[in-house]
């Protein structure tokens, strides 16, 4: 049946009212219709991120995404923010391991603006030297003070220490050594390899007609040409061989256990049943990285928050398992309560896990599990911004249909199944642990300085 815009659904079979559209030069384009509100949400992704980078590279994909914000040839650098403001809206943008995204929302009557915005972004960024060297200085401070947090340095030290081959070991924001000799010609030719249309998915949802969308966006993007794209060979990770740790010692007041365990990808059979495990041990967050880890997790009676909060070994626990394109991690994080000795919280940890690797889960748990995620996926699609969001998303990975499968896949997962992957990816020879141990800051004398 025809949508109200008069244009066809993108399948017969699809229960979402998503209009689906391809311009000639590749460019994807997914409109849906949400009349709730006198919003519209524009979100423009691309296929790259720090999975694509190459030796010398880490981090270009993320510098990239700060310099596209910078000005184009027709908007100059301190008008973008005021385009969007001025209809009472927000922008933003975010670099991940394998997309990168920009949003704007805005009343519906931006709606040109906001695609003005991105058709400039995909084919008219300036990267003038002088904003180089500027977003140079401002990364670096940020990776910097990334390395002063405990609980971010030691989630780099042990993704590169689990993953040892491919580049999802690398954190987004590069290795310091790569961000001091990266030049402009090296960002400028990664924008202009990977910021073309047919590389990118346009995601337009809220309170607008899907033919006069439509229309818009062919006259912003239809000039701009597709191009060859680079191929792109990434070696898959080899399987582990035993258990590999990572142990920080510095100044500090908090201790840290992180457990990391190889992960499915997205698209395989064992992501539900491993979602559903999360969800039994630390509490359901989701699926959506934009809104999932804004709200805290269902915890009260999720097994390790039992185990090591109730218990006072630990002060928080968190778990993530993140969709991705290819198998990526799934991480345990806690905090260790004051006083405790990090040998102690690990050991405990260590034992709920194969406590569910040898007993499984209960019926009980299985559907309180399940509930959880099926109030998270609700939740994830409480604003334009974020239906939008979920459609890019996941059409980066394989498919915006897969919104479709989710419920169902949830529904699916059987006692048997969470026991399954428990007993095969949670393998003592599979894991990775690492300790953020701190250490006592040396007392200065009297007038003098710490020794260094």
């Amino acid at each position: 049946m025809p949508s109200r815009s008069g244009l066809e659904p993108a399948s017969n079979a699809s229960t979402l009212p998503v209009v689906e559209h391809t311009l000639d030069n590749g460019l994807k384009v997914l409109i849906r219709e949400v009349h709730t509100a006198p919003l519209a949400s524009v979100w423009c992704w691309y296929r790259v991120g720090s999975k694509d980078e190459g030796p010398g590279l880490t981090g270009v994909s993320h510098w990239c995404e700060h310099m596209n914000f910078r000005g184009t040839t027709r908007i100059p650098r301190e008008a973008v923010k005021g385009i969007i403001e001025q209809f009472g809206g927000f922008w933003n943008g975010y670099t991940w391991i394998d997309q990168t995204a920009y949003v704007e929302t805005a009343s519906a009557d931006a709606l040109d603006r906001m695609l003005f915005i991105e058709a400039e972004r995909m084919a008219h960024c300036l990267y003038h030297p002088d904003d180089c060297e500027a977003e140079r200085t401002v990364i670096i401070s940020e990776l910097q003070g990334g390395e002063n947090d405990p609980d971010e340095l030691l989630d780099h030290e042990l993704t590169a220490a689990a993953l040892r081959a491919h580049p999802y070991r690398h954190p987004t924001i590069g290795w310091l050594p790569d961000l001091q000799s990266m030049t402009r010609d090296d960002l400028y030719g990664y924008y202009r390899r990977f910021y073309v249309p047919n590389n990118a998915t346009l995601v337009v949802v809220g309170d607008v007609d899907a033919r006069d969308a439509l229309a818009l966006i062919r006259r912003h993007f239809d000039p701009i040409p597709r191009s060859d794209l680079p191929r792109r060979a990434i070696t898959r990770e080899p399987d582990h061989v035993g258990e590999r740790r990572v142990t920080i010692a510095r100044p500090g007041t908090t201790g840290y256990v992180k457990l990391a365990f190889p992960a499915p990808a997205f698209t395989e059979l064992d992501f539900y049943p491993l979602l559903v495990l999360d969800a039994v041990l630390t509490g359901a967050k989701g699926l959506s990285l934009w809104a999932s880890f804004r709200t805290p997790a269902p915890q009260r009676r999720a097994r390790l928050y039992r185990a090591l909060v109730d218990g006072g070994l630990a002060a928080s626990v968190q778990g993530a398992l993140l969709p991705t394109e290819h198998p990526f991690l799934y991480s345990i994080s806690l905090t260790a309560s004051d006083g405790i000795e990090l040998a102690r919280l690990e050991n405990a940890a260590l034992e709920a896990l194969a406590r569910v690797r040898r007993e499984g889960v209960t019926d009980a748990e299985l559907v309180r599990a399940k509930k959880q995620l099926f109030a998270r996926l609700v939740f994830e699609n409480d604003s334009v911004t974020n239906v939008a969001h979920q459609l890019g998303y996941f059409e980066t990975l394989a498919s915006w249909r897969a919104l479709e499968s989710m419920r169902p896949s949830i529904e699916a997962v059987t006692a048997a199944d969470v026991g399954r992957v428990a007993g095969e990816y949670l393998a003592d020879t599979r894991r990775s642990i690492g300790w953020f141990a701190p250490t006592t800051v040396p007392a200065t004398e009297e007038g003098g300085e710490a020794p260094e």
